[in-house]
């Protein structure tokens, strides 16, 4: 803008993306997709539907389909297509009755004559026009009702292949007239010589010199002049197939009397034929019903069937189920013409938000070509849920939050913000940082190495400056540490099918990352071994245990998980073995010695005594155990109550939303030892 510009024009920024814009928020999209992966759905699948579904705070596709079949409806429900044959019988009715009025005022013979002949004009009004295009009118207000309904007719039928025309041409003198015919005239040989495939970049160019004022587009190619023609064109036909054959055979006879010149539906009929040859990919024999009470003409019927056609496109790239869908191919002009600048704006959004979660990482592709949780999202959303879990804990707990000292532990390598009460040592080094670069941020002139104001040197000539920082309570930070007791810990999690019937398959995973997330992240040194137990019992990795599908498979094999367990142990006879079982049966299958699953059901005597002489056999080794109690089931109680009596143990029965706070808490109690503590005195990370 000039400097000497007294105002200032402000339009939304086209430069590129927002640089006000907030950032992409993905922790409510990945927790989302997260959840939906957890319980069997495909990371690409749970992606999409997580943007078709939206969140509290972001509209979805979903919505915003809706929004647009809804304008859809409005358009055909309000409006109808007879406006422009309504207005010419108003104008032809308003020539007849001022001519009469007129020849009741004369007395000569030949105003008798032509009173049977107005008396006899045909019903439809286009033969009536057509009847009184020689007729000589008496009435001035007559002969000008008749002259509008030619001047209306020839404005319409332009409007419908020319934006904007029918207004421009309001009043329009014979020479207006005559440079309509010449521009049709030019455009059609352009289009010719274009569908011939011969050079029209000069004929172009020399033809939107020459008539540029009638394309409002300003279209910089002929590519881009066809476009624009073409479906304004296909707009038209489709226009003329929605109405019903009368009005159709109605509509065609009049739009003859255009201008009173049947040359301009010539030269309209052969700019049709062009462009049905040039993009014949346009919808030209389509049609719509409206039933509305607004009657519209030519060109805004035309202009309301360009809107229909948006519409449907629009729903479609909405839509995104076909091959190769992209977000960034919906039209936002489109969009925004139709729903306002709001819904363009939604889209944009979930737009960078698909491409974030493209290019953050957070989904790998796996050797199938199929779409995964990358560990970068397993390590985020595993710490969304810890965080979670502990929450609840301290809520719980009545947010008592107990630390223990740097002499009870071995240091970590990480630090956290100094609270009241710590008593772990300072780390001075991102103490010193933290203060360094708060003062450089306030411009505090110690931090640049100048004589602070006020200071006993400041100002003194010769004088040595002080040079230091000032540390302020915030800028303190302590080392963390963690307990120097190592646990090994096996977690044995229920993938029987009564865990998806109920709805606890995907709490139950939750857990599970929770917890690894924990260990991977606050407790290095810990050893966690996931094992899964339904009619056989696996170990499984967290990815693998976060994807793993539900299946119909009758059986709770507790005897083989704790088998995995107890080799667990051994692996790691030094440390302190820490078991956690989450179930929500009694053990239905055991393990025989050739390897295979014995099922029974009821439980078998000796299926309940192999489970029990496995979980002594661990009890042996000293572990820690406590059973994740889900559901009410009488006989599930009675087993596990006595287990844990066996090995002194713990049962918790907490609800589905608990779940990962329970087994959490267990796991640190276990740890440490310290059974019967509040887990809200537990350790947290920062």
């Amino acid at each position: 803008m000039s400097r000497h510009a007294r105002g200032a024009r402000y339009g939304r920024y086209v430069e590129g993306p927002d640089p006000l814009a907030p950032p992409v928020d993905l922790g409510d999209a990945l927790s989302a997709i997260g959840e939906e992966v957890m319980a069997g759905t495909s990371p690409q699948r749970a992606m999409r539907e997580y943007l078709r579904r939206g969140s509290p705070d972001r509209v979805g596709l979903d919505e915003l389909g809706r929004r647009v079949a809804q304008r859809r409806r409005e358009l055909l429900h309000k409006h109808r297509l007879d406006g422009t044959l309504q207005e010419a019988k108003e104008l032809l009715d308003k020539a007849v009755l001022a001519e009469r009025k007129q020849l009741a005022r004369d007395l000569d013979d030949d105003a008798r004559f032509a009173e049977m002949r107005i008396e006899n004009l045909p019903a439809s009004t286009a033969a009536a026009v057509r009847e009184l295009a020689d007729y000589p009118w008496r009435s001035t207000e007559a002969r000008e009702a008749y002259e509008q309904i030619k001047d209306l007719l020839g404005r319409e039928v332009l409007e419908q292949r020319f934006t904007g025309i029918k207004q421009a041409l309001e009043g329009a003198t014979d020479s207006d007239r005559e440079a309509v015919n010449e521009m049709l005239d030019d455009l059609n040989s352009l289009l010719e010589q274009h569908r011939r495939g011969e050079d029209t970049g000069a004929s172009f160019a020399d033809f939107m010199a020459k008539h540029g004022e009638f394309f409002p587009e300003n279209p910089q190619t002929i590519d881009e002049l066809i476009d624009t023609l073409a479906r304004r064109a296909a707009a038209a036909a489709r226009f003329r197939n929605s109405l019903n054959p009368e009005q159709r055979a109605e509509l065609d006879a009049l739009a003859q009397q255009a201008f009173g010149s049947p040359e301009l539906m010539e030269s309209l009929s052969r700019m049709d034929d062009n462009l049905r040859a040039l993009r014949p990919d346009e919808n030209w024999t389509r049609s719509e019903h409206f039933s509305g009470e607004q009657g519209l003409g030519l060109g805004d019927g035309t202009g309301a069937l360009q809107d229909v056609a948006d519409l449907d496109a629009l729903a479609d790239q909405l839509a995104q189920e076909h091959t190769g869908a992209d977000l960034r191919d919906v039209d936002l002009e489109a969009l925004t013409r139709q729903l306002g600048e709001g819904a363009a704006a939604d889209v944009q959004a979930l737009a960078e938000l698909e491409q974030a979660l493209r290019e953050s990482g957070l989904l790998a592709r796996a050797p199938d070509g199929s779409l995964r949780l990358s560990p970068k999202a397993m390590r985020r959303l595993g710490k969304t849920l810890l965080r979670d879990a502990t929450d609840k804990i301290t809520a719980r707990a009545g947010n008592r939050d107990a630390r223990r000292s740097g002499q009870a532990g071995e240091f970590s390598g990480a630090s956290r913000e100094w609270q009241f009460g710590d008593t772990e040592p300072w780390d001075v080094t991102r103490t010193v940082t933290n203060a360094v670069l708060r003062e450089a941020a306030e411009g505090r002139p110690g931090a640049a190495g100048e004589d602070r104001p006020g200071s006993a040197r400041a100002g003194r000539p010769g004088g040595p400056t002080e040079r230091g920082v000032r540390l302020q309570l915030g800028d303190v930070e302590v080392s963390q540490t963690e307990a120097r007791t190592r646990a090994t810990v096996a977690l044995l999690v229920d993938t029987s099918f009564s865990m998806i019937m109920e709805g606890r398959w995907v709490p139950m995973k939750r857990t599970a990352l929770a917890l690894h997330h924990l260990v991977s992240t606050r407790f290095r040194g810990d050893q966690l071994e996931l094992v899964s137990f339904a009619r056989h019992a696996r170990t499984l990795p967290i990815d693998e245990l976060v994807g793993l599908d539900g299946t119909w498979q009758q059986g709770t094999n507790l005897h083989h998980g704790l088998m995995l367990a107890a080799r667990h142990f051994r692996r790691h006879p030094h440390t302190q073995p820490v078991l956690l079982v989450v179930t929500d049966g009694e053990p239905t299958a055991h393990l025989a010695a050739d390897g295979e699953a014995i099922f029974d059901y009821p439980p078998s005597d000796l299926t309940l005594a192999l489970t029990v002489r496995e979980l002594d056999a661990i009890s042996r080794l000293g572990a820690r155990t406590t059973f994740f109690r889900l559901g009410d089931d009488p006989g599930l109680a009675r087993f596990v109550d006595a287990m844990a009596r066996r090995v002194d143990g713990h049962v918790v029965a907490p609800d589905l939303d608990d779940l990962g706070a329970a087994v959490v808490g267990s796991y640190l109690s276990g740890r440490w030892g310290r059974w019967g503590q509040d887990p809200g005195e537990q350790v947290w990370p920062a």
